[in-house]
């Protein structure tokens, strides 16, 4: 699932397309809203908020869209054919650009008045105005006997960290993903860790955490299970962690890292 800084990038190419534009082309493709028509209107901005996209525009209107695993949002210029099939869920264009949202995960629209309902449960979001560190050190550390790992991808704590960030986080302050955040003494630092490493990928579409942008040295641990870890040497661990079915994997090595599994 892509994280905060791709979200973070997909809104800028969003706003650049169609912040300030009015639309003349407005299709959603979803049962819900196919009746709802937003033609006429200029859109005021486009925002993001840990995974999710804001698209606000006038009269008090904004649509809420999540791209979830293989969602995308197409930009071209006006008038090009969109996708074919079904896999279109949204079109927005003005004259001169249109927006295609390709298998999008989450379709809104909402008031703008009422986005809370959609996104007021998320945490912090380490690239948004609001960032408050203390604050997602706070929710962190909430529930004491959950494990780091999981509670770093938890969005009600932090919005955006996903898979990635998690393990390249925990690699770079020596935490075993699987230790209890309770048993952590600075946990304020890992969330000021994970947010300077989003926010130092933000603007680049090349994501690299070690400083090294070349395949297979540009993580620290994460996609590198089976090879050698570029601190230590020591070979790099693969695992799931979280409830089914809602697992997701985690990579760390177990020598910058005790505390893991042994076996």
């Amino acid at each position: 699932m892509p994280e905060g800084d791709v979200v973070y990038r997909t809104a800028r190419r969003l706003g650049r397309a169609l912040d300030g534009r009015v639309l003349v082309r407005s299709d959603f493709r979803v049962p819900r809203y196919a009746t709802a028509d937003l033609t006429g209107r200029r859109v005021l901005e486009t925002v993001s908020r840990g995974k999710h996209l804001l698209t606000r525009v006038e009269g008090d209107l904004t649509v809420h869209t999540h791209l979830r695993m293989e969602g995308s949002w197409q930009i071209s210029p006006a008038g090009r054919r969109v996708p074919p099939g079904d896999v279109v869920r949204l079109v927005l264009a003005n004259t001169e650009w249109q927006a295609a949202g390709v298998r999008l995960g989450m379709v809104d629209l909402v008031a703008t008045a009422e986005e809370h309902r959609l996104v007021g449960h998320l945490g912090p979001d380490p690239l948004g105005p609001d960032w408050d560190v203390a604050e997602a050190a706070r929710r962190l550390a909430r529930d004491p006997r959950a494990t780091i790992g999981e509670a770093l991808l938890d969005q009600r704590n932090l919005a955006g960290v996903g898979t990635v960030y998690r393990a390249e986080t925990l690699f770079l302050a020596g935490v075993s993903p699987w230790r209890p955040v309770g048993e952590i003494e600075d946990v304020e630092g890992i969330a000021a860790l994970a947010r300077r490493l989003l926010h130092a990928n933000r603007d680049r579409a090349t994501r690299a955490t070690t400083g090294d942008p070349r395949p297979g040295r540009d993580m620290w641990v994460y996609g590198r299970a089976g090879r050698s870890c570029l601190r230590c040497g020591h070979r790099i661990s693969r695992g799931e962690m979280g409830a089914q079915p809602q697992e997701r994997l985690i990579f760390w090595c177990r020598h910058c890292q005790p505390g893991g599994p042994t076996g």
